[in-house]
């Protein structure tokens, strides 16, 4: 993959030495306050944005979800009298939370009398239009940071919906000997102007990526090396164990709900899948290269949920559920809230059909549906009423 360079870039990568790691460069294009897409808040989320998500379909997704966030919290805060708080990393548009607070405000008042909403976004180009979004929010709201809440660690909810696909990932490459770190390349040398490419770079660090990488294998999390073809390449999910770490610190007691993009490692690490599994989008296109116009499209890799499972472990969160987002929303009333629509007027009928057409997307099985919600849990006792709604039966954390 090739693609012209933006002079921001070829400034940062000369500074470089001309090459970095595939993670800084996703970081880069994604989180610089001017130039990431997120970062100045160049991507917009929703069917007129660049890419849709389940919350930007409409107030159904907040309104499904809300009985599972609420039964957590009623646990929550029937073992601590304190205050409670719903956080959000990755806001977003802020469409989730808003929708949340309405539907927690309605349906648990009691309940919502003692919730703060607290948001985790650490990029302002984002957090200006979330502030847009939720000034009329009925709960009180306040932006933050995990580092700041470790000094005050808080009890309840928190979610991350398609937040971790989005931290930076290492691409490594198999050579047919070792393991490769893959780099983004200045390329000065074409008439056109600078430019980028892909290409491997030295050995993981015996000491560091490489025992990581091996320590997975050995619990079958990651392929072996000699049945896959040479030039075989996959990520390294390597900010999402401190993200994790992160967040356990910030919530000492409660519940995580990490709603993503996911396979079974057996799919993540199949032979097949030699290019991995990054993505760009932009304007409701899909593109595999992740090199045109750094800065303008998203990236996202997906997760592998045995090695999140693994991660979350890791970091002291237990087990609490896993399964496809059709199954939960399924589980939660998604076929009676269709029936409802049917219960609509005629001056209704757009609205209806409308609604409708957005359900059946979040469940859709080549699409949304498909998308994994891992629940995790600390400092609360296991129970049914901590586990997720429509999740497989677990026997020591692993579905049956």
């Amino acid at each position: 993959m090739i693609g012209p360079c933006p002079d921001w870039l070829a400034e940062r990568l000369r500074a470089a030495a001309g090459a970095v790691s595939f993670a800084r460069y996703m970081d880069w294009a994604l989180h610089d306050p001017q130039h990431g897409a997120y970062g100045s808040g160049r991507l917009q989320v929703g069917p007129r944005g660049d890419f849709v998500t389940s919350p930007s379909l409409g107030p159904d997704f907040a309104a499904l979800l809300a009985p599972q966030i609420a039964q957590w919290l009623q646990q929550l805060a029937a073992q601590d009298q304190g205050s409670l708080c719903l956080l959000e990393a990755g806001p977003g548009e802020g469409d989730l939370a808003a929708d949340l607070a309405r539907e927690l405000l309605t349906g648990w008042p009691e309940l919502a009398r003692r919730l703060e909403l607290v948001l985790i976004e650490p990029n302002d180009g984002m957090a200006a239009r979330q502030r847009q979004r939720l000034a009329d929010c009925p709960l009180p709201v306040r932006w933050t940071s995990f580092a700041a809440l470790a000094n005050a660690p808080t009890c309840g909810v928190l979610l991350a919906h398609e937040v971790l696909d989005a931290l930076p990932v290492e691409r490594v490459i198999w050579d047919g000997a070792l393991w490769l770190r893959q780099m983004v390349v200045l390329d000065e040398t074409a008439v056109a102007g600078p430019s980028l490419r892909l290409a491997p770079g030295e050995p993981l660090d015996p000491g560091g990526d490489a025992a990581q990488w091996s320590q997975l294998q050995q619990r079958g999390l990651l392929p072996p090396a000699q049945p896959l073809p040479q030039g075989w390449t996959t990520e390294l999910h390597t900010a999402v164990a401190p993200w994790l770490a992160a967040a356990a610190a910030a919530l000492p007691r409660g519940m995580l709900l990490v709603i993503d993009y996911a396979l079974e490692a057996a799919r993540y690490n199949a032979p097949a899948r030699s290019a991995g599994t990054l993505m760009a989008y932009r304007g409701q296109l899909a593109s595999s290269d992740p090199l045109q116009q750094p800065g303008t499209w998203d990236l996202t890799a997906h997760l592998c949920v045995d090695s999140v499972d693994a991660m979350a472990e890791a970091s002291g969160w237990h087990p609490g559920g896993r399964c496809r987002q059709g199954q939960a929303l399924l589980a939660l009333g998604l076929a009676q809230r269709l029936h409802g629509l049917q219960q609509l007027g005629v001056a209704q009928l757009s609205e209806a059909l409308s609604r409708r057409e957005a359900l059946l997307r979040m469940v859709d099985p080549a699409g949304l549906g498909a998308f994994y919600w891992l629940a995790y849990r600390q400092g609360i006792g296991v129970g049914v009423e901590s586990d997720l709604f429509g999740a497989e039966p677990l026997v020591n954390g692993s579905p049956l």
